[in-house]
Order: structure tokens, then C-alpha cells, then sequence
């Protein structure tokens, strides 16, 4: 795999990350998802090691990586916690990325430097009650008046929104009485009329900060807009294709995660006389996972490396995500029956791990949606 996809630079930034999340992420993680703790010093120390701007051109003070380093960096983060790869996710491939994609250079020096430093974190607020899998039906309006927009409506599930500095969100443009669209603006958190919910209380991803939002008349200023009607949506939205792979990394990494500690117990635990891992029935369980998570980072590391070539991903990033989700679904499931009892206890992280799992394929499109991606695009290949 690493001979495939990466480079010496690559194997650098795997082996750092590595090193961080055994020594740092792994000593708190079980205690950050018990109190559903924001990870406060880990995002910091996550900024200082270059990650949280991984993307980031080098002028703004980015680590300027690819996708590949990208992957690379959640799925081992979520191998020890996917609180933490999530929050680091939402930021880059969410908060971070409309604003490189669509951003002018006075925004960009505006938001760039401080979220690539990790001192500003970065949220993006699309999903809404009526407006989930089906984002074209956002309901939140920017209305122009004179020079400005007033903005009013709300968004759900924002990861990172109660401690970002920086919004990227969606809404529907409204001018002259006309509907012109969905665009997207970007503002600082602080801006008044914004108004942030409580956190939410969620089965997994326990330590990542999860809230509703509320626009209500705020007022913001027609440089706050990323993207305009005129670019269109499908288009604004087939640039965050790359976030599909990002849940594809997180999916690899949980799935990981489970499974080496499904291997050393099913090592350790002694029943008849053997380890249970020399009972066909647990070693078939274990070659089915390694097998599936093999799959897994195959198809994700594809889908990255695709991306990094320029190339069309929204059929592979789908497959990967898809594939992923559902393998991390099943594999952190088997490890908790590999455990039996033991699993079902918070003492033991494959219960956290599961938990973990099912958003996965919710999250960024669900299992329903990547299959109507995947087949609209095998249909495209046969209209010749």
C-alpha cells in the first residue's frame, strides 16, 4: 500500500501522526468521550504540528500537502480517536476548503493564516431539518438590501460550530423579490445575528462539538460571499466530493482501530485450553476484516491519489466512501462479538469504536445517497 500511493514525504507524515496519536491522542480519548470533552489541547498541538492547515498554501503558513497526506493523517487519527479525526476533518475538507476553492485573495488573507495555525477553527453550515440529503432545498435566505444581505433561517448537525472562529455556510439568494439561487458567504462566528444552539448529545463522535445554528436578521456585507448563484450549486457542491473521501479515511482508521484490538484479545483470551483466535470461527472473523479494511484503504487511497491527479472523483470517492462506512460498520461489530461481554463495557474501547461507526454512513451523503451517486455515474458511462 505505501509503495502504491506514497512517496518518502508520505511515510514521514504517517509515522509523525502515528507517534502523536499513540503518545497524545490515545491517553484522553477514552476520558474525552466519556465527558463529551472538546479536545481543546490536542486541536492546538495539532496546529502546531502543521496539520490543521494541511492543505493550506505555503503562504498563508500551510503545510500545502495532497489528498493523499490528507487520508493518511485522519486514518490515523481515527485508528486512536475519531473524535479528534472528525473535528480536524470538518475543519479542513469543510470549513477550510470552500474558502481555497472559491475564496478571493482578500478573504483568503483575511481567514487563512490563522486557521492554517490552528489558532481559528473552521465550521460549514449546509445541512438543514428540511434540507439533508436533499441540499437543494435550503431554506435559509440572503436577502440583499443596498449593499448588504440580511441572512435568516438555520443549519443542523454543524460540526466544530461551537468553537470555530470562522463559518462557511449555505443559503438561497434573494434580490430584487427574484430567487437567484443557492451561494455560499463566509463570516466570523462572532458576527452579530448568529446564534449558536446547544451541543448535541450524540451516541458517537462523543468528544467532537456538534450544534444548530440560527441566522437571524444578520447582516452581513456582499464581500462575505464565497460562491454566487451564477457558479451554481451542483457545482459548489461537486467540489466537496472530496469530503466523501474524507468519511472513506475516518471509516479506514475506526475500522483499524477495532480490529488491532479485536486481534490482541482474541490473542490474549484463553478459553479451552487456546487462544480463541485458533478457533476457526474468531479466525475467520478476523481474516473477513483484515480483508475488508484492505479493501477499504485500497479504494480511499485511489480515491485520494485521483484527486491529487486532477482527475474526475465523484464516482470513486462515492465507491470509497460507501465501501468504508459500511466495512467500519461491520468490522467494529465484529470486534465487540470477538469480545463478547467485554465488549458491551465502556472498559474496553471496541464499544467506543462502534459507536463511532454508524455515522459514518450517515455523515457526507448516506449509504443511500453514495449508491444513487454510483449508479448515475455507470449510467453516464453507457450514453455514448
Amino acid at each position: 500500500m505505501d509503495n502504491l500511493f506514497f512517496t518518502n514525504e508520505h511515510k514521514m507524515i504517517k509515522a509523525m501522526v502515528r507517534e502523536f496519536a499513540e503518545s497524545e491522542v490515545k491517553p484522553v480519548a477514552r476520558q474525552l468521550d466519556k465527558n463529551s470533552e472538546f479536545p481543546k489541547n490536542l486541536v492546538k498541538r495539532m496546529g502546531e504540528l502543521g496539520l490543521m492547515g494541511i492543505h493550506v498554501p505555503d503562504k498563508y503558513g500551510g503545510a500545502n500537502l495532497d489528498m493523499v497526506a490528507y487520508a493518511t493523517v485522519i486514518i490515523e487519527l481515527a485508528r486512536v480517536d475519531a473524535s479528534v479525526a472528525i473535528t480536524m476533518a470538518a475543519h479542513t475538507s469543510l470549513g477550510t476548503l470552500p474558502l481555497l476553492l472559491f475564496g478571493n485573495s482578500s478573504q483568503k488573507k483575511k481567514y487563512l493564516s490563522k486557521i492554517a495555525s490552528g489558532e481559528t477553527l473552521s465550521a460549514f453550515g449546509l445541512t438543514e431539518p428540511e434540507a439533508g440529503s436533499d441540499a437543494g432545498s435550503t431554506k435559509t435566505t440572503a436577502t440583499k438590501v443596498g449593499e448588504d444581505y440580511v441572512v435568516n433561517g438555520g443549519k443542523i448537525f454543524i460540526t466544530n460550530a461551537g468553537e470555530a472562529g470562522v463559518l462557511s455556510f449555505t443559503a438561497r439568494v434573494i434580490e430584487d423579490g427574484n430567487d437567484m439561487g443557492i451561494g455560499a458567504f463566509i463570516i466570523p462566528m462572532q458576527t452579530k445575528g448568529l446564534h449558536i444552539g446547544k451541543k448535541e448529545k450524540k451516541m458517537g463522535w462523543r468528544a467532537s462539538d456538534t450544534r444548530q445554528i440560527y441566522f437571524k436578521d444578520m447582516i452581513i456585507a456582499s464581500s462575505a460571499m464565497l460562491c454566487s448563484p451564477k457558479v451554481g450549486f451542483k457545482a459548489f457542491l461537486k467540489t466537496l466530493t472530496s469530503g466523501r473521501i474524507s468519511i472513506g479515511a475516518l471509516s479506514v482508521g475506526t475500522a483499524t482501530g477495532a480490529y488491532e484490538k479485536a486481534l490482541i484479545y482474541s490473542q490474549d483470551r484463553i478459553a479451552f485450553g487456546k487462544s480463541i483466535n485458533q478457533f476457526q470461527s474468531i479466525s475467520f472473523k478476523l481474516a473477513d476484516m483484515a480483508t475488508k479494511i484492505e479493501a477499504s484503504k485500497l479504494l480511499v487511497y485511489h480515491a485520494a491519489w485521483l484527486k491529487d491527479q486532477g482527475k474526475n472523483i465523484v464516482k470513486q470517492a462515492a465507491m470509497a466512501k460507501l465501501f468504508a462506512s459500511e466495512t467500519a460498520m461491520d468490522v467494529t461489530k465484529d470486534a465487540i462479538q470477538i469480545h463478547g461481554g467485554y465488549g458491551y463495557v465502556s472498559d474496553y474501547d471496541v464499544e467506543r469504536y462502534f459507536r463511532d461507526a454508524k455515522i459514518l454512513e450517515i455523515g457526507e451523503g448516506t449509504s443511500e445517497i453514495q449508491r444513487l451517486v454510483i449508479a448515475r455515474e455507470l449510467l453516464k458511462d453507457l450514453q455514448f
